[in-house]
């Protein structure tokens, strides 16, 4: 992977990909956002920032370390990239998040969407732990498909939304991951397997170069 190279972005620069390539298509909250770099053409970004859901932060090590807690929430690459890029560029942020991220380190989740045929074999391969699936629901959404919990008005409570099962992945970084596995609530679990699917991921953002190449 000699030809790669990791930075970070600002979000508005990742955002024609979060918008437009990711299968997605809405912004999600961005702590960290990262671009994978073959010489100094972009092709691939990954964001983390923290869950929406005060429940979710609590409940994978506890309340203690909530403030800890942040989601893989997109990650994205260009087509006919070489084997392994993936991971080498999923492994690479992780170990930014490691030195650069909160100094007592950090706890990730992440998730693979089960009605894309989705099973979280970039997980598998960069030994996240698998911690079960989350069961089917239906909550309030809108139009530009964001959860009810991002809006402060007056909910229209018809307008209900299908939130399809999604398999959960959890990993540590930082000085106290051994800390935070000990304090780990969920059970770990066996990967899943099944024979993945892939969206349509051939869109191609506006060609984006490192500035003093």
């Amino acid at each position: 992977m000699k030809d790669f190279k990791i930075l970070y972005l600002s979000p508005v620069e990742a955002e024609e990909w979060i918008m437009k390539k990711h299968y997605a298509k809405r912004k999600p909250s961005i702590s960290f956002c990262f671009g994978l770099y073959r010489g100094n053409i972009l092709e691939g970004i990954m964001t983390v920032g923290k869950p929406a859901s005060p429940n979710l932060c609590d409940g994978i090590c506890g309340k203690e370390y909530s403030d800890r807690v942040y989601e893989l929430n997109r990650l994205c690459v260009n087509e006919g990239l070489p084997k392994n890029t993936l991971s080498f560029f999923v492994a690479g942020c992780l170990r930014r998040l490691n030195n650069e991220g909160h100094p007592e380190g950090l706890i990730l989740v992440s998730y693979a969407d089960s009605a894309w045929g989705h099973h979280g074999y970039i997980y598998q391969a960069t030994n996240w732990l698998y911690t079960g699936a989350t069961k089917e629901r239906t909550d309030i959404g809108f139009e530009d498909g964001k959860h009810s919990r991002h809006y402060s008005k007056e909910i229209d409570h018809s307008n209900r939304k299908f939130r399809s099962s999604k398999f959960r992945y959890v990993t540590f970084v930082g000085k106290k991951k051994r800390e935070f596995r000990k304090a780990l609530k969920y059970e770990i679990m066996p990967y899943p397997k099944g024979d993945n699917s892939r969206y349509d991921a051939t869109y191609e953002p506006t060609t984006q170069c490192i500035l003093g190449f």
